[in-house]
């Protein structure tokens, strides 16, 4: 085979603001369903999914619905990954955004214990399932499009839509679930009022999908198919040749603690009777709406620095700066100093929370050759994100029901961190500077099980 077909393809051929924007509107989507059904299973499902007379027992089950996405999107990794290097990226992004479109608006149609017994709980177990797998490939095929797609020295920028998308989500979710819940009684909101959000989820279907079926495949893995490079098993080769580059994957997903401890556990820690440390519900919700509003600032700014200095530096900068931070928001909480907590917050999940969230998704990218990219993202990242699933749980267990346990759960996320920051460290450097279709080869091989940049 000759080398010119493993080249970087005419940029005519790239499309990059209209694979961001693809990329965008799916994780989005993702995001916006993870916070109205996290909102939904605390607020409603417990009264209308599951049996009265427990309350405890039907907010836990409740509560276990939400989490089994994060058994199925392990799972789903294997296969949309499969489906992803085998048969393009356009196709997963299709499928991803069809699936959770479709999964999420039933979630808003299906009948209520009342009505059906205990198959009203059961159809839910199996649209939460269906969310997980979508959830599985969705990030890391807009990702592997977008990177795909973009220039070559601005691929962190043009990655890093995805990210915002899912700040986007965030917001959009208690925008359209808060006025909702202020307008309509208790009785209109659980008999009819929360399927609303789930169904307004189809706008964002239709202008994701009409958009994501306007994108051509990217031009390296066009190529590769026209030279018959594409793996006939890719997990395969993955797991023979690039196995350090899903492990290294895995850890270094370790960082979404420090989102699932600020979005989950600390409002939680401030807000519950448990504790007795007395801020608002509605101090926390503004932080996170504000924190939100910032990281889709920050986060093009720290791709594009990244784009020049590399990955590494913006990276690791900020995982340690998460760990520093995290310390002093979580003291902030446990003594009651709102001020400070605020400050301290939009500091860590607005700021520099967004620079390792701005860059993982080039970083990743460049960690593999076109032939596994999209499942050596999207196990690595899978499988590092269900572990960091847990850690709400992992801190209730941690405080012990006193809140001078804070430091406990601060040392878990900063060591979480830190088990991030190495494997980052430990990775290849300088990969910003090398063409897209040479990424896992070595210069003048046309063999993409060669790893380049190897530390």
């Amino acid at each position: 085979m000759s080398t010119a077909t493993s080249t970087t393809s005419p940029e005519t051929s790239r499309t990059p603001g209209r694979a961001a924007t693809a990329a965008w509107f799916g994780s989005a989507l993702e995001y916006y369903d993870f916070a109205i059904y996290g909102t939904a299973a605390a607020l409603v499902f417990p009264d209308i999914f599951f049996p009265e007379g427990n309350d405890t027992a039907a907010a836990v089950a409740s509560f276990a619905t939400f989490g089994v996405a994060y058994v199925a999107r392990p799972v789903g990794s294997f296969f949309m990954g499969h489906i992803g290097d085998k048969l393009g990226r356009k196709k997963v992004m299709i499928g991803t955004i069809l699936l959770m479109g479709v999964s999420t608006f039933l979630v808003g149609c299906l009948p209520t214990y009342g009505s059906v017994g205990m198959l009203a709980p059961i159809l839910l177990v199996v649209l939460r399932i269906l969310q997980g797998l979508s959830a599985a490939g969705e990030q890391a095929g807009a990702n592997s499009m977008s990177f795909e797609h973009a220039p070559d020295d601005r691929r962190g920028f043009f990655t890093s839509f995805t990210l915002s998308g899912t700040q986007g989500g965030q917001i959009l979710a208690p925008a359209v679930f808060l006025p909702l819940a202020a307008v309509l009684s208790d009785d209109q909101l659980q008999s009819w009022g929360w399927r609303i959000p789930f169904w307004l989820s189809a706008v964002v279907v239709v202008a994701g999908l009409v958009i994501r079926r306007r994108l051509e495949e990217t031009p390296t893995f066009q190529a590769e198919a026209a030279a018959d490079e594409t793996p006939r098993a890719p997990l395969a080769r993955l797991f023979q040749d690039h196995w350090r580059g899903v492990l290294r994957v895995f850890f270094a997903a370790f960082i979404a603690t420090v989102n699932t401890m600020f979005a989950v556990f600390a409002l939680n820690f401030a807000t519950s009777d448990d504790y007795e440390i007395g801020i608002s519900d509605d101090t926390m919700l503004w932080l996170a709406i504000v924190a939100n509003l910032v990281a889709i600032a920050c986060i093009p700014l720290w791709a594009r620095l990244s784009d020049r200095v590399g990955r590494k530096p913006v990276f690791v900068t900020g995982l340690l700066g998460s760990a520093v931070l995290v310390v002093v928001f979580l003291g902030a909480i446990a003594h009651g100093q709102v001020v400070l907590m605020f400050v301290s917050g939009i500091a860590l999940a607005g700021v520099v929370y967004s620079m390792p969230n701005a860059v993982w998704p080039a970083t990743y990218a460049e960690y593999f050759p076109t032939s596994v990219r999209l499942s050596g993202m999207a196990i690595g990242t899978q499988f590092g994100f269900a572990l960091a699933g847990f850690t709400p749980t992992i801190a209730g267990a941690l405080m012990g029901g006193d809140a001078d346990n804070w430091w406990l759960v601060a040392l878990f996320t900063a060591g979480a961190c830190v088990v991030s920051a190495i494997a980052v460290l430990t990775g290849p450097g300088g990969t910003h500077r090398v063409p897209t279709a040479d990424l896992g080869r070595r210069p003048g091989t046309t063999d993409s099980r060669l790893r380049v940049g190897v530390a």
